[in-house]
C-alpha cells in the first residue's frame, strides 16, 4: 500500500488509466479481427469496407499512445496488403 498521499493518488490514477487503456486495447483487437474476418470470408468488397471502417479506429488508438504509431502502421499495412491480394484474386 502507498505510504504517502501522493503515492496513493498516483496509484488511483494508474488504476483508472489502466482500466481505460485495457478497454481501448480491446477495441483495437476487435477492429483488427473484424477486418481479418472479412478477408477470411473471401468477399473483396466487404473486406475493403471493413478496412476503411477500422483504419480510423487503429489511428485513434495510436494517437492516444495506447500502441506505438509504427505498430499501428504495420497493422494497417499488413491488412491492406491482404485486402489487395484478395481483390486481385477475385
Amino acid at each position: 500500500m502507498a505510504n504517502t498521499k501522493q503515492a496513493a493518488k498516483r496509484a488511483k490514477q494508474t488504476a483508472k488509466s489502466r482500466s481505460a487503456n485495457m478497454g481501448l486495447r480491446t477495441t483495437l483487437r476487435t477492429a483488427i479481427k473484424k477486418v481479418k474476418a472479412a478477408i477470411a470470408s473471401g468477399d473483396a468488397k466487404a473486406a475493403q469496407a471493413a478496412l476503411a471502417e477500422n483504419v480510423s479506429t487503429i489511428d485513434r488508438i495510436a494517437d492516444k499512445k495506447i500502441i506505438h504509431k509504427n505498430k499501428a502502421s504495420r497493422h494497417k499495412s499488413r491488412l491492406a496488403q491482404q485486402v489487395k491480394a484478395l481483390a486481385g484474386r477475385a
